[in-house]
């Protein structure tokens, strides 16, 4: 199936609402990443808030069968349903609201995951409707602040305490701690990755990061493989592989950034808990 024009047939029963403004594809299937498991979805920009009914019709419309319905909730109205076996993931947000968005993080530098998620996709979306108010948006966040990029780098480089504590979940198999620390590690990597690559974070949870990876160029070399291999190869190797990462990461940044001062993170990072000497 061809989910764009899916999406394409779709947004034409939502813009027959004359409070709808704009219309836009974002997540997988607007960058072409999209697989068989992939939904389709829609950010709604409504001129004014929208009823029950004006977020139902269109489903009503479609014969879908709704999954979830959600009120008004952190300046966003969400629906999730099923038409023609594809699920529909609808976030209706106010067009002020978007551009509110779109100013913390251009203007403010806000490293907000979800305000920068809303920015990717204006940034990475296709307009369905409204094409002058999509292009307006387009333009304000078609160049990534160098200011961001500083504050999503200050914001990941700190890898937290535990991450001194490495050496001893490992001797003492504390396999679920030990893991946990090495995705919120790895979490924070992709984080100044964004950052060094002027990118906006699309996921909260960094989905895709294959196709995200492939798409950056200030990266450690082989680094979609490496990273992948975190969690494939034996705690030991994958432990010493991050090490490394983590100081070609910091290089990176140097690189980059000069007015960084990374040498007490460095330092930090190096750190393992030394062993107690037990009598």
């Amino acid at each position: 199936m061809d989910l764009k024009k899916l999406a394409s047939d779709i947004s034409k029963i939502y813009e027959l609402n004359p409070k709808v403004e704009a219309i836009l594809l974002g997540g997988s299937v607007s960058r072409n990443w999209y697989d068989q498991y992939s939904d389709i979805e829609l950010f709604v920009l409504w001129k004014e808030s929208p009823t029950d009914e004006d977020r139902k019709t269109p489903i009503v419309k479609l014969e879908g069968d709704i999954i979830d319905f959600h009120p008004y909730e952190e300046e966003e109205w969400s629906e999730t349903y099923i038409t023609e076996g594809v699920k529909l993931e609808i976030s209706n947000f106010l067009t002020d609201t978007i551009n509110k968005i779109i100013k913390d993080v251009i203007f403010s530098f806000d490293t907000d995951l979800d305000k920068q998620c809303i920015v990717a996709t204006v940034h990475n979306g296709v307009s369905l409707s409204g094409d002058l108010v999509i292009k307006r948006m387009k333009e304000i966040v078609n160049k990534y602040p160098n200011e961001l990029s500083v504050a999503m780098i200050k914001e990941n480089i700190h890898l937290g305490n535990r991450w001194n504590n490495r050496d001893a979940l490992l001797n003492r198999k504390d396999w679920l701690m030990l893991y946990k620390v090495m995705v919120d590690v790895q979490t924070k990597i992709m984080g100044i990755l964004f950052g060094l690559n002027r990118q906006y974070v699309h996921h909260p949870a960094f989905k895709w990061q294959k196709h995200t990876l492939k798409s950056m160029i200030i990266t450690p070399e082989n680094i979609c493989n490496r990273l992948e291999s975190i969690f494939l190869e034996d705690p030991l190797t994958s432990i010493g592989e991050l090490e490394v990462m983590i100081q070609e990461v910091y290089e990176l940044i140097q690189r980059e950034h000069p007015q960084i001062d990374l040498s007490p993170v460095i330092e930090k990072s190096l750190f393992v808990r030394p062993k107690n000497k037990i009598k």
